[in-house]
């Protein structure tokens, strides 16, 4: 539990899913990455606390195989998101945007607190092979230290509002978050009116690859403009782990 938090209160300063790269974790030393040496291949030796990456059974990202899903009536995603005040960082893996305390979604009488959001190029999660242009990680905590990551795929398409303020307000040096109390923003914005579901067992998407993480991946995706993701692609042209193994983890979808 207490791990738990530590990786959380890291995540919110310094930027889970994602996390640096996010999922959840993010470290200030950006002693790993997406390609070479130090890519995700190589996670696992780079520190003692990131054995997860390569030992462990129900590592994210996943490609969701929906034929094979578990369907049946899933209770619905609830949610109380609230305005909060921009606070957004580039934490040199992902740009994360930290949420003030007080919004939430529930599902089966569990609420989760939004801690941030971050994005991936491209989406790490795919569904039946095939992939998106890009994906929102949306970082959660339950009371008792919980963590579910609510997935949210981009595709190219209309502009979104959200989406161009958060990029008209990115900040100018890495690791320095940009506190922009004048901008309010909702995350309620990045969330598709059809809210049907995958839900899985999995792991942050980034070391230390740490598991017991709660998955729901939104089955309809959002659209962003082709040059917001342009934009985004100046700094991280690709930012996405590769699909781990399923290892006949159960995976339930809505109907």
């Amino acid at each position: 539990m207490e791990r738990v938090r530590k990786l959380l209160a890291i995540v919110a300063v310094a930027g889970l899913a994602g996390v640096a790269g996010v999922g959840i974790a993010a470290e200030a030393a950006h002693h790993w990455s997406y390609s070479g040496a130090t890519g995700p291949a190589k996670w696992a030796k780079l520190e003692k606390d990131f054995a997860a990456c390569a030992l462990g059974k129900t590592q994210s990202p996943i490609d969701i195989p929906d034929a094979d899903a578990r369907k049946g009536d899933l209770p619905a995603l609830l949610f109380d998101y609230r305005p909060s005040p921009l606070r957004i960082i580039d934490n040199g893996h992902t740009i994360q945007v930290n949420y003030a305390p007080g919004s939430t979604f529930s599902v089966a009488g569990t609420r989760y607190e939004l801690v941030q959001f971050h994005f991936h190029k491209p989406s790490e999660e795919k569904i039946s092979g095939k992939g998106h242009d890009m994906e929102a990680h949306l970082v959660h905590r339950s009371k008792d230290g919980k963590v579910a990551v609510l997935a949210v795929l981009l595709d190219e398409g209309k502009e979104s509002a959200l989406i161009k303020t958060l990029w008209a307000n990115l900040p100018q040096t890495k690791d320095k978050e940009n506190v922009v109390d004048a901008v309010k923003i909702n995350a309620l914005e990045l969330i598709p009116r059809d809210k049907g579901y995958y839900a899985f067992a999995g792991s942050l998407t980034t070391p230390p690859c740490s598991e017991d993480v709660k998955w729901f991946v939104l089955k309809t995706p959002m659209q962003i403009s082709a040059d917001e993701i342009a934009r985004f692609a100046k700094s991280y042209p690709m930012n996405a782990r590769p699909v781990q193994e399923l290892n006949a983890r159960d995976i339930q979808a809505t109907r």
